[in-house]
């Protein structure tokens, strides 16, 4: 008989949207261990003595300093545990405009909790469902939208890769997806797509073995002998 909140919550999507973002970096060799990289995770600061802590959906910080032996991180406070992060991620799932809030007044807004007090340099916004994706940049203290290069990805400087959309299923969900390219255009690929290639290029390679072979029988020759 409880009575759900009326306060959104995490939708479905939102964890497994985070967890190919960094499936594809990881199988890339691209994670360091002095890196951060979290989903609904807590970013805190302290501003007028009043803690603040934001979760965003996804968080890329470039360099930590280590937890200590055995200590599991809970959260993070930039500058007082390493450096701000480079870049944080909103998927929306509701309706209240609370990626886009500017209330200067605790607990703040994200947008000015991102721009003005953490100041990251990087704040994007992704509508899961239509697909439409907005990358802001910090210049001179304030975001500005980014625009995308021919191919529809925004670079992501600090990472030195583009972001993007993309369409399909994966994890028994159709549909739009965030993902990674490397600076030359190249897809950075899930563990299911890794092993589909692989399986490919072991049929190619038996496929040009079988027509090998099929050539020397023709010429007189047995294959097996060669």
């Amino acid at each position: 008989d409880f009575i759900l909140p009326d306060d959104p919550v995490e939708n479905i999507d939102q964890p497994l949207l985070a967890a190919a973002l960094r499936e594809s970096l990881e199988l890339a060799g691209f994670i360091l261990a002095s890196m951060l990289i979290a989903s609904n995770f807590g970013l805190c600061a302290k501003v007028n003595d009043k803690t603040i802590v934001k979760a965003p959906d996804w968080v890329y910080v470039p360099s930590v300093l280590p937890a200590e032996p055995g200590e599991v991180r809970r959260s993070y406070t930039p500058n007082a545990e390493g450096e701000v992060p480079a870049v944080v991620m909103e998927f929306l799932s509701d309706t209240d405009g609370s990626e886009y809030s500017t209330k200067p007044t605790y607990p703040y807004g994200k947008w000015r909790f991102y721009e003005r007090i953490l100041q990251v340099p990087v704040y994007v916004i992704f509508e899961p469902k239509s697909g439409e994706v907005e990358v802001y940049r910090l210049v001179s203290g304030q975001y500005e939208l980014q625009e995308t290069d021919a191919n529809g990805r925004f670079w992501i400087e600090s990472m030195g890769l583009f972001l993007g959309v993309w369409s399909g299923e994966k994890s028994q969900r159709r549909g739009y997806w965030l993902r990674w390219w490397d600076e030359n255009g190249n897809l950075l690929l899930w563990g299911t797509e890794k092993v589909e290639q692989e399986q490919q290029r072991v049929q190619q390679e038996q496929q040009r073995a079988d027509r090998l072979a099929a050539y020397l029988r023709s010429q007189g020759i047995d294959p097996d002998a060669v």
